[in-house]
Order: C-alpha cells, then sequence, then structure tokens
C-alpha cells in the first residue's frame, strides 16, 4: 500500500512478505505431498506456485524480475561448469540451461 505521499507503507509490506513466506512454506508441503502421490499435475502446479511465489517475495523485498533471472543464470552456469557429480550423471542443469538459452534467443 501507498501513503498520500507514495511512499510504500512499510508494515503492510512486512505483513505481505510474512504471508507470502506462509504460502511458500504451504507450497512446499504441497509439493512433497504430490511427489508422494506421483501426481504430475498437481506437482506442475506446486512447482509453479513456489516458481511464483519466490519472484513476488522477492519483489517485495526490493529486487526486480530480471535481477532474480540473472541470478538463477549465474547459478546455473557456476553449478554446470563446476561439473559436479549429479550434473555428469543426469545434465538436469545444462538441460536447464539450454531451455532458457533457447527462450532468451526467442525473445530477441
Amino acid at each position: 500500500m501507498r501513503s498520500k505521499s507514495g511512499e510504500v507503507n512499510s508494515e503492510s509490506n512486512l505483513r505481505v512478505i510474512e504471508w507470502l513466506k506462509a504460502e511458500l512454506a504451504e507450497s512446499l508441503g504441497l509439493l512433497f505431498k504430490s511427489m508422494l502421490r506421483a501426481g504430475n499435475e498437481a506437482t506442475a502446479d506446486a512447482l509453479s506456485n513456489i516458481i511464483i511465489l519466490c519472484y513476488v517475495l522477492g519483489r517485495r523485498a526490493g529486487i526486480n524480475y530480471q535481477s532474480i533471472d540473472m541470478h538463477v543464470m549465474h547459478k546455473i552456469n557456476g553449478t554446470v561448469s563446476e561439473a559436479i557429480e549429479v550434473e555428469q550423471m543426469y545434465g538436469d542443469l545444462t538441460e536447464l540451461k539450454k531451455y532458457f538459452d533457447r527462450k532468451e534467443s526467442k525473445t530477441r
């Protein structure tokens, strides 16, 4: 909420942050439960909710979406280049990097 002077009400912002954190914890629980039941639709729903909540929580903390994307790419690139054992075996992060690269090239 903005006050009459246009400033963000910090008390309101803190309440929103606390609500987002609770939503994130709840979504994480739903993710774990959906994975136990092997429900792809419920798992995808929980994962997408977690991703959205993380972006919004970051924004509430003063971090813009582009900065989050840049940090994600930096982490992916760093982990891929470190060639950890799981990455060598499965290549999940390499595939994620390719996905982001393709997505970025389409927006140009």
